[in-house]
C-alpha cells in the first residue's frame, strides 16, 4: 500500500523550489478531449490513456500528463513571460504484470519566454537539479532539435524529409527509412512488385485487376498513393557523406563541451546544422552561467526519441542508475511547436519538465529496493 500522505508531503517540499523561482500554481482538468490528444500523439495514446465517452463532449481521456492542458490554458489567456507549477494525479495504463501504478502524482514546472531560449533551458534544468540534489541521480541531456535540423538539411525530397521527421520518435522505423533512402536496403518486396506491375501495365489496370475495393479508400486515393510511391522510387539516394553525418549524430554520446565540438565539425558536411549548433553552444554557456558545469553533464543525441514525442529541442532526464526497475525520476525539455499547435498558429517558446514524487519517496526510504 502506497503512503499517499507521505508522497504528497514529499511533492509539496519539492514544489517549493519552483514556487521560490516565481512559478504560479495552476490547476488542470482531470478529463481532456481525446481528439486533442489523438491529434498530438496519434492512435498510440490509446494504449496509455484511459478513455470514456461524454454525451456532450464526446470521447474524453483521463489526464495522462499536465503539459497539454497547461499549454492550452496559457495560449488562451496567459501573460508573457510566465512560469507555472502544478501538482496532481495523472493516469496511465501500465504493461500487464509490471506492478507500476496507473495513478500517480506529477509535479511540474513550465516556462513560457521568448526573450532568451538558451537561458530558459538552463533555468529549468538548474531548478530540477536543485530540487533533486542529494538523491544520487544521473542527469542526461539531449537535443531533438539537432536531429530535426540534420533532417531538414538533407539533399532529398520534402516527402522523404517529412517521413523521417514523423518517425524521429520511432528509432527502428527511422533507421529502416534511412537505410532505404540511402540505398543500403532494398524496398519491401511487395512494393517493388507493385511498382514493377504499374510501370508495365499502368496504375488503372493494376487497380482494376486487384479485385473489389475493400475499406474506405477509393480508386483516386489509391492511384495518388501509387504515384507517390513511383516518385519516391525514382528519387536519387541520399548522399553517402550526408548519411554518415546523420548516423554519427544518432550515435553521439559525450560530455556537453566535447559533443559541441563534434557537432561543429559536422557542420562542414551539413551546413544546415549551424543554427542548431549555435543554440547548443549558447545553452552550454547559459548552463555555466546558472552555476552548472557543462563538462560534468553527458549528452546523448538519441535521448528522448522513444518517450518524448512533443519535444523538439533540448531534452533532459534524471535517472536512478542503482534502481533499473524505476522509470526516470524526472524528465523535461523544449516544446516550441506544441504551443503553435495548441495556440491555433500563435506560438511562444516554451520549456518545462515533470518530477514523479513517488519515485523520490521510494529512493529516500528504500521502498521497493531489492
Amino acid at each position: 500500500m502506497r503512503d499517499k500522505a507521505a508522497i504528497r508531503a514529499e511533492a509539496e517540499a519539492l514544489a517549493s523550489v519552483f514556487s521560490e523561482a516565481g512559478a504560479v500554481p495552476v490547476e488542470a482538468p482531470l478529463m481532456l478531449s481525446a481528439d486533442t490528444l489523438l491529434d498530438l500523439y496519434g492512435e498510440d495514446i490509446r494504449a496509455r490513456a484511459y478513455t470514456t465517452d461524454d454525451p456532450d463532449r464526446g470521447e474524453m481521456m483521463l489526464r495522462p500528463d499536465f503539459t497539454v492542458p497547461v499549454v492550452q490554458s496559457h495560449m488562451e489567456n496567459g501573460a508573457e513571460p510566465a512560469r507555472y507549477t502544478y501538482l496532481g494525479e495523472v493516469f496511465r495504463k501500465q504493461p500487464a504484470g509490471s506492478g507500476r501504478p496507473t495513478e500517480y502524482l506529477q509535479l511540474g514546472y513550465e516556462l513560457f519566454d521568448r526573450t532568451d531560449p538558451a537561458r530558459a533551458d538552463a533555468e529549468v534544468f538548474a531548478l530540477f537539479s536543485k530540487a533533486l540534489d542529494g538523491l544520487g541521480l544521473r542527469a542526461v541531456t539531449g537535443d531533438i532539435g539537432i536531429l530535426l535540423a540534420a533532417i531538414e538539411t538533407l539533399s532529398t525530397t520534402e516527402p522523404r524529409k517529412a517521413a523521417l521527421r514523423r518517425h524521429v520518435w520511432r528509432p527502428r522505423r527511422f533507421r529502416a527509412l534511412l537505410d532505404r533512402y540511402t540505398g543500403r536496403a532494398d524496398p519491401p518486396a511487395g512494393r517493388a512488385a507493385l511498382l514493377k506491375a504499374v510501370r508495365k501495365h499502368g496504375v488503372e489496370a493494376v487497380i482494376a485487376g486487384a479485385g473489389p475495393a475493400v475499406g474506405l479508400r477509393g480508386t483516386p486515393e489509391i492511384a495518388e498513393r501509387v504515384e507517390r510511391l513511383l516518385a519516391d522510387a525514382d528519387t536519387p539516394p541520399i548522399g553517402t557523406a550526408e548519411a554518415e553525418v546523420l548516423s554519427e549524430i544518432l550515435s553521439l554520446r559525450a560530455p556537453l563541451p566535447q559533443a559541441c565540438d563534434r557537432l561543429w565539425d559536422m557542420t562542414v558536411d551539413l551546413p544546415g546544422l549551424t543554427q542548431a549548433v549555435e543554440r547548443f553552444a549558447a545553452r552550454n554557456e547559459a548552463l555555466a552561467g546558472a552555476g552548472l558545469d557543462p563538462a560534468s553533464l553527458p549528452f546523448e543525441a538519441s535521448y528522448g526519441r522513444t518517450t518524448m514525442e512533443y519535444y523538439d529541442g533540448f531534452v533532459f532526464g534524471f535517472l536512478a542508475d542503482g534502481r533499473p526497475d524505476l522509470p526516470p525520476v524526472a524528465t523535461g525539455g523544449r516544446y516550441d511547436a506544441l504551443t503553435a499547435i495548441l495556440g491555433d498558429g500563435r506560438a511562444i517558446p516554451a520549456v518545462g519538465g515533470v518530477i514523479r514524487p513517488e519515485l523520490v519517496h521510494q529512493l529516500k526510504t528504500g521502498e521497493g529496493a531489492a
